[in-house]
C-alpha cells in the first residue's frame, strides 16, 4: 500500500490587499497596495503606497474607502513603481506565496497593471476565502468581516490596503496555531490545486483568468498548409469565467459538456490556441456581450444564432377568429405585443399551432392549418368542437383560442421608453445597460458614456435572441433599479425609477 503524499506548508507568503476604482480589471485601476511578507511565521516587512490611477475614483469608492481624488493626485503611478512592487511580490532570490482574500480579483488587477507596464508576473496564488470555505464548510459567509468575527481578528484600518492584508495574515497564523499541521496543508493543497492547461497555451494563463462573470473567446489556427492567421472558434458566456473557461480543458466528458465537439473532426480543447475575455457587473452584461460577439463572428463551434430575417411569429387575424404565420422582420415593434410566440421558421409555427390544436380541441381549418371544403377532418374524429359548421360560435372558438395562445403572447415592453438598467458586481462595480424597445444600445461605464448612449439612434429590427434574453432576465429579477432617459417625456433624463415588473 503506497504511503501517503506529505505535505508541507508554505513558510514564504506575501500577504497581499488592493483598493480600486472598481471591481473590473480591465476598466478599473489600482488607487492603494498593501503588502506584508512573512516568512518562517515572522514578518519580514510591511509596506503599501497609494497609487494614482490616473482617472477619477467614483464617489461610491471615496466613500467606501475613504481614499479620495485629491490623496492620489499626488501619488506615483502604477507605471513609476511596477519594478519595486514586482521585487516586493517576488524577489529574484524566491518565490513567495501571493495570499489574498478573493486572490482572483487582486491577483487579476496586478497582473493587469504589470501588463501595462510590461513587466512579467507570475506566481502561486493561496486563495484565503477558498482556504476558510474547505476548512469550514459549515459556516455560511467567507468575507472578511466574517473571518475577522469567526477568529476574533480585529483591524486597525478596515478597507485601506494595509490594514486588510494585516487582517489576512492574522488569519493564517490563527490556522497555523488552531489547527494541525496535516489539515492546514490538505487544504492549502487543495485550494491552490493547479489546473492543467493544453502546452500549447500560454503558461501561466490559468493564473490570470477571473472569478467574476463575462464573456470570452476561444481562437484557432486557420487549417491549411499556406493559412495565416487564425479563427473564431467558440463565444460563451459564464457566472464565473475562470470555472467555465477552465471546465473546456478537464475530462473529456466535461469538455464536450462545457461546449461539445459540433460535428468537427477536431475536439475544441484541442484545437484553442488563444482565449480572451471580458468581464461584466452580472449577468445581463454577459449575455448582452455574448449575443454580440456571436452577431459579430461566425464561431465554428456554436450553435448558429438565427436573425429576425429567418424568425416568425403567429398574429391574430383584426376578427380574434383566425391565425396567420407573419415574419417578424415585417412588423413593428408595436405590432410584435399583439403576436404570440417566435419560431425559427414557419413550419415551426406550424407544428407548434398544430399541437395547441389538438390539445385544446382548436378547430385547424378555422386556424388556417387545413383546407377542405365541409367540416375539418378533426371534427370528423371528434377532436373539434365544430366551429367549421357553425356548431360552435366562432367567438367562442375566438376565446377559447386566445387562452390557448396566453403563455406565448410576446410581452409588453415594461418601461416608458428608452431606460438605463443598472447592473452592479459583487465588489460594487456599477454599470447602466441602456436598452429601448427590447433592443439594446449600449453598456454605460461612466455619465459620458451614458448622456451618448441616450442620443444614439438604435436599431429598427426587433431581435429575437435579444427579447429571449431581456425576458429571461426580467423574470428572475422582478425589482429593477432603471433611469428613464425618455427626454421627450421629462425635463430631467436621469430621473430615477425602481420598477417592480413581477
Amino acid at each position: 500500500m503506497d504511503a501517503p503524499e506529505v505535505r508541507a506548508l508554505p513558510t514564504d507568503l506575501v500577504f497581499v490587499d488592493l483598493e480600486t476604482t472598481g471591481g473590473n480589471a480591465a476598466h478599473h485601476r489600482i488607487i492603494e497596495i498593501g503588502i506584508v511578507r512573512l516568512r518562517d511565521g515572522e514578518v519580514i516587512e510591511e509596506w503599501s503606497t497609494l497609487v494614482n490611477p490616473e482617472c477619477i475614483i467614483p464617489p461610491y469608492i471615496e466613500s467606501f474607502t475613504g481614499i479620495r481624488n485629491d490623496m492620489v493626485g499626488s501619488a506615483p503611478r502604477f507605471a513609476d513603481i511596477g519594478r519595486v512592487v514586482l521585487e516586493k511580490l517576488k524577489p529574484a532570490t524566491a518565490a513567495p506565496v501571493f495570499v489574498a482574500h478573493n486572490a482572483r480579483f487582486d491577483y487579476g488587477f496586478l497582473r493587469a497593471e504589470f501588463r501595462r507596464a510590461d513587466l512579467p508576473f507570475c506566481a502561486p496564488v493561496l486563495c484565503t476565502v477558498k482556504l476558510s470555505r474547505r476548512l469550514f464548510p459549515e459556516e455560511l459567509r467567507h468575507n472578511l468581516d466574517a473571518v475577522m468575527q469567526r477568529h476574533g481578528l480585529a483591524c486597525s484600518a478596515r478597507h485601506r490596503a494595509l490594514g486588510d492584508a494585516q487582517v489576512i495574515r492574522d488569519f493564517w497564523l490563527t490556522l497555523c496555531r488552531d489547527l494541525s499541521e496535516d489539515t492546514l496543508a490538505a487544504a492549502v493543497h487543495a485550494a491552490t490545486g493547479a489546473v492543467k492547461l493544453p502546452p500549447h497555451l500560454p503558461e501561466g494563463m490559468s493564473d490570470e483568468l477571473p472569478e467574476g462573470p463575462g464573456m470570452y473567446r476561444f481562437f484557432g489556427a486557420r487549417e491549411g498548409a499556406e493559412a495565416e492567421g487564425e479563427v473564431l472558434l467558440y463565444v460563451g458566456r459564464a457566472g464565473s469565467l475562470r470555472s467555465a473557461i477552465l471546465g473546456h480543458f478537464a475530462g473529456d466528458g466535461a469538455a464536450r459538456r462545457a461546449a461539445g465537439n459540433r460535428g468537427r473532426g477536431t475536439p475544441l480543447k484541442d484545437a484553442v490556441r488563444r482565449i480572451e475575455w471580458e468581464e461584466t457587473a452580472g449577468e445581463l452584461g454577459a449575455a448582452l456581450l455574448e449575443l454580440e460577439a456571436l452577431r459579430a463572428g461566425t464561431p465554428l463551434y456554436n450553435r448558429h444564432v438565427r436573425t429576425a430575417e429567418r424568425s416568425v411569429t403567429l398574429k391574430l387575424a383584426e376578427d380574434s377568429t383566425a391565425l396567420a404565420i407573419v415574419p417578424v422582420d415585417e412588423l413593428e415593434p408595436f405590432e410584435l405585443e399583439g403576436c404570440f410566440g417566435i419560431f425559427h421558421a414557419p413550419q415551426d409555427a406550424r407544428q407548434a399551432l398544430g399541437e395547441i390544436a389538438r390539445a385544446r380541441e382548436l378547430c385547424p381549418k378555422i386556424l388556417g392549418l387545413e383546407e377542405s371544403a365541409g367540416s375539418c377532418l378533426a371534427h370528423q374524429l371528434g377532436r373539434c368542437k365544430g366551429a367549421c359548421i357553425g356548431k360552435e360560435p366562432l367567438i367562442l372558438h375566438a376565446v377559447r383560442l386566445q387562452m390557448a395562445l396566453a403563455s406565448l403572447k410576446l410581452k409588453t415592453w415594461p418601461f416608458p421608453g428608452r431606460v438605463a438598467l443598472r447592473e452592479r458586481s459583487a465588489f460594487g462595480a456599477e454599470v447602466l445597460h441602456v436598452l429601448d424597445r427590447w433592443s439594446y444600445i449600449g453598456t454605460a461605464h461612466s455619465e459620458e458614456q451614458l448622456a451618448a448612449l441616450a442620443r444614439r439612434a438604435g436599431p429598427r429590427q426587433f431581435d429575437p435572441q435579444l427579447y429571449k434574453v431581456l425576458t429571461r432576465y426580467l423574470a428572475n429579477h422582478p425589482k429593477l433599479d432603471w433611469h428613464d432617459l425618455e427626454v421627450q417625456r421629462r425635463p430631467d433624463p436621469l430621473d430615477h425609477r425602481t420598477l417592480d415588473v413581477s
